[in-house]
């Protein structure tokens, strides 16, 4: 599963920890995800999306 996390994080101008402090993970965890080294929990995903103010169907690319 790919996603668009480092690319519509820096549309918004935010950094890993700022997502990472929003979402009420740790820096690791956005950085894991945006390697695709890690699959996040449902509502994690749902969280990250409303941050990005997308859909979880447009941030990961099944």
């Amino acid at each position: 599963m790919d996603n668009r996390i480092k690319e519509l994080r820096a549309k918004f101008n935010l950094t890993q920890e700022q997502l990472a402090n929003q979402a009420g993970v740790r820096r690791e965890t956005i950085v894991f995800l945006e390697q695709n080294r890690y699959n996040p929990s449902l509502k994690l995903a749902h969280d990250i999306a409303k941050i990005l103010k997308t859909k979880i169907d447009d941030l990961f690319i099944f």
